[in-house]
């Protein structure tokens, strides 16, 4: 794989880093992520992901875009209201970087339909809003040895999770047993959540891919970061793998 001069250009910035450089920026364009979730914290992880030159992207959303959006989901415009969140997306990321593959899924992720739109893809990016999907990803992942990078946010607090299920790690269901009762207790739209806080977890979730793929840095995995925007207080918390848990079953 040969850089062209435009590639160069474009990267500078990554190659010259040390554990970066050439070789790694290869393996970002050779590199595959699936983005869940075109809202929030979908829009900061598409730009960055984008931008760096990831060189596949995919992004499910079924959704159409309304005025609440716009306050967090920062890959829209008031232009874009009514249209379908995952291609509206697509078509953004198009401009910021033609030179990579764009997919865009206009539909659930389901049960029926999970394997079918992730199975070619390296590393999921968990940022939907809801626990049905979040379990239903978790469960995928672990099952198909990949990893996922989750994220949430509520109110003034964040939360990012790296699952390298290729690896003996916990997952989603160590920290979190069971499916709460109540399946919008972290909806934004019942919850209420400050913009500039999807940046923030969605910037952090975009590092974190990039980290994974090259191997570099300290991994979030097995821990969970803890955001409080309100107090600007981080905190990188133990997640310790429970005997009894769902994934010890799916070995």
């Amino acid at each position: 794989m040969k850089f062209t001069k435009k590639q160069i250009d474009r990267y500078s910035r990554q190659i010259i880093l040390k554990k970066i450089g050439v070789a790694g920026q290869k393996k970002l364009l050779k590199s595959s992520v699936l983005i869940v979730g075109a809202g929030g914290l979908g829009s900061p992880v598409a730009i960055y992901l984008a931008a760096s030159g990831i060189g596949k992207i995919g992004i499910v959303d079924k959704d159409k875009i309304e005025i609440s959006n716009l306050s967090r989901q920062i890959l829209f415009s008031m232009n874009d209201i009514g249209k379908n969140k995952s291609s509206a997306a697509i078509n953004k990321l198009k401009k910021i970087n033609s030179g990579i593959k764009l997919k865009s899924f206009n539909k659930k992720l389901t049960k029926k339909n999970i394997n079918k739109i992730a199975n070619n893809f390296d590393l999921i990016v968990d940022g939907s809003d809801n626990f049905r999907t979040r379990f239903l990803i978790n469960d995928y992942c672990l099952k198909n040895k990949k990893i996922l990078i989750s994220g949430a946010i509520s109110k003034f607090d964040g939360q990012v999770y790296t699952f390298n299920f290729k690896k003996i790690t916990p997952c989603l269901r160590c920290f979190m047993p069971n499916m709460p009762t109540d399946l919008d207790v972290d909806n934004c739209e019942y919850e209420g959540v400050i913009g500039a806080l999807a940046g923030i977890v969605g910037s952090i979730q975009a590092n974190e891919v990039i980290k994974e793929i090259l191997g570099i840095g300290s991994t979030l995995s097995g821990y969970i970061l803890i955001i409080d925007a309100l107090n600007l207080n981080f905190r990188k918390v133990k997640l310790n793998k429970r005997s009894n848990c769902f994934c010890n079953e799916k070995k």
